[in-house]
């Protein structure tokens, strides 16, 4: 390469071009051995100049006047989570080399590792300033009788303002009448709205004028009212709360076990200051200041101003008290299984990364007869060196030309009920005066071998799968209507497993115990569902299945937030 073509190319760091002139022009006057030659080829390379580059913009957008370095971001943990998002796909394109897929797998380990991670989250807490001490605020010699008159203007939006039965978006936040001195004072501050984007406006500030007009004497709605006849500019004049609250934003993630609609909740303080939001959503909780109303945003949403919710305590309260008017005893919903429903209102959730080498086993439930049985013996099928069950365990004798822990793991009735007691079964019963169960070390002893474990154990056994150390990926099969379900298994000659002794069809009284069964596990178990694959048609319900495991794989989840501290 000669010298002009080095010049000429503007993407080359000019640093390192000088350096390659002077060692070309000293070529003649210099032993030409491999060190020379090496050197000359790596000051060529446009991944040199590259990272030189990359040096420079960094260097030059964090080295300050003063010598001091500030951070480029202070969200690095975020910016991680989203490489890792980028580079998952990147992992299972077969187009790829192999290169780049082992790369984006070294990627993927490191950034995952709670030494990198630690790292990443040290950073920003010095990049957020979390380390300031926080220091009391400076008295201010006045008057006694003087107050603390502080004015702040903001422009008018289409943020709400509590106070009327039919609110008006205003500024982003809520006022209400103080109980004891009859003061307009502001009430909440709504996270991403005007007034908290101000920073000037804050919880228990009393209002005394707006836009020059005087609120002594009156309502919340009267306030509204002026601001309503507002237009652009809006000026507050406010006396200053005696201690300001603190409107940083929590990191905590939940996921919603039931609908909301902002508009039909008759105890909401603001409806247009409501989120909506349905089961299953991903909410980012941004503040729990309020015993009673959240300020939440939906995950990925790009309104950065947040909405009320119902707290988690007022959520339980409203639940209990529509099932006590129902006639339930929900501190006592038991049946002869002595299953007892949660009130499921939020969980606190956190994003689970695939990990190598490391499977989450795949747990069906369902109602009996609904075809759990042929979904996981076809999921083995399709790749038995990568899909294993358990051996189940019993305490029945051997028979003839049966292997011990092929079939079954058999023991003594003694040993089995030892750790049955011990809690070391998953689920477990009785049949035809022999026990049979699923330990909970078989389940771990597939996952750490790098297997994924396939399970379809009684519903019940959640309660036990459902852990930190089994990370199970709960599907649920779920039958189509009665209907339709009488129909699909008539029409496919499917054999009735409610009658081990005779090969014959469902009768309908067995259709509508899995009908009966379905609705119990939904009632007690529905928040506990990843995926829901209703099986009217065999061959599509598998389809849906498959293609739910392949996003397990590839994908990062929501889980329970102790699975991944």
């Amino acid at each position: 390469m000669s010298t002009a073509l080095v010049m000429d190319n503007r993407n080359w760091d000019p640093a390192l071009s000088r350096l390659l002139v002077t060692l070309e022009e000293s070529r003649d006057d210099l032993p030409c051995t491999e060190e020379f030659a090496f050197l000359s080829e790596l000051l060529q390379k446009q991944e040199l100049h590259s990272l030189v580059h990359i040096h420079n913009k960094v260097l030059a957008s964090t080295n300050t006047r003063d010598g001091r370095f500030n951070p480029v971001v202070d969200s690095s943990v975020q910016a991680a989570l989203e490489a890792l998002a980028d580079v998952l796909p990147l992992i299972e394109q077969p187009k790829k080399s192999w290169d780049s897929r082992q790369n984006g797998q070294e990627l993927l380990t490191l950034l995952q590792t709670p030494h990198i991670q630690g790292l990443l989250y040290a950073h920003d807490c010095i990049a957020q300033k979390d380390y300031y001490p926080v220091l009391p605020e400076v008295p201010i010699d006045i008057d006694e009788d003087e107050e603390t008159i502080k004015i702040v203007q903001l422009v008018k939006s289409n943020e709400p303002l509590e106070g009327a039965k039919s609110a008006e978006p205003i500024v982003g936040a809520t006022i209400k009448t103080d109980e004891e001195t009859g003061k307009i004072v502001i009430a909440r501050i709504m996270h991403g709205g005007a007034a908290d984007r101000s920073g000037l406006i804050h919880v228990g500030d009393e209002v005394v004028e707006v836009n020059n007009i005087c609120t002594e004497g009156k309502s919340p709605n009267d306030v509204l009212q002026i601001l309503q006849n507002s237009e652009g500019t809006i000026t507050f004049k406010l006396v200053p709360a005696d201690a300001k609250g603190n409107l940083r934003e929590s990191k905590v993630r939940v996921r919603a076990h039931f609908d909301y609609c902002a508009t039909s909740d008759p105890y909401i303080p603001c409806k247009e200051a409501g989120l909506d939001f349905e089961k299953g959503d991903i909410l980012h909780i941004v503040s729990q200041d309020d015993a009673y109303w959240w300020q939440a945003r939906k995950e990925y949403d790009r309104n950065m101003r947040a909405g009320l919710i119902p707290s988690r305590a007022l959520q339980e309260k409203r639940i209990v008290h529509e099932r006590s008017l129902k006639g339930l005893d929900v501190a006592n919903l038991e049946n002869d299984d002595f299953d007892r429903e949660e009130i499921a209102t939020y969980e606190e959730v956190a994003k689970l990364y695939p990990r190598p080498g490391l499977q989450r086993p795949v747990v069906l439930i369902g109602p009996p007869g609904i075809g759990r049985n042929e979904l996981k013996r076809r999921l083995m099928a399709l790749d038995p060196d990568k899909f294993k069950t358990t051996i189940p365990f019993t305490t029945r004798p051997i028979k003839h030309g049966e292997i011990n822990g092929k079939e079954y793991y058999f023991v003594s009735r003694e040993k089995m009920e030892e750790d049955i007691a011990a809690g070391k079964f998953l689920e477990h019963g009785e049949y035809k005066g022999n026990l049979y169960g699923t330990s909970a070390d078989s389940v771990k002893s597939i996952i750490n071998a790098g297997y994924v474990c396939i399970l379809n154990p009684h519903y019940q056994a959640l309660k036990m799968l459902r852990t930190p150390d089994i990370k199970p990926f709960v599907v649920y099969i779920k039958p189509p209507s009665f209907d339709i379900l009488k129909e699909t298994r008539h029409e496919a000659y499917a054999r009735s497993t409610f009658d081990e002794a005779n090969s014959r069809g469902f009768t309908d009284e067995e259709f509508e115990e899995i009908e009966r069964s379905a609705a119990r596990i939904e009632f007690l178990y529905g928040h506990w569902f990843d995926e829901v694959i209703e099986n009217a048609d065999l061959s599509i319900a598998f389809e849906h299945l498959v293609q739910a495991v392949q996003r397990l794989e590839t994908e990062p989840l929501w889980v329970p937030a102790s699975w991944v501290q």
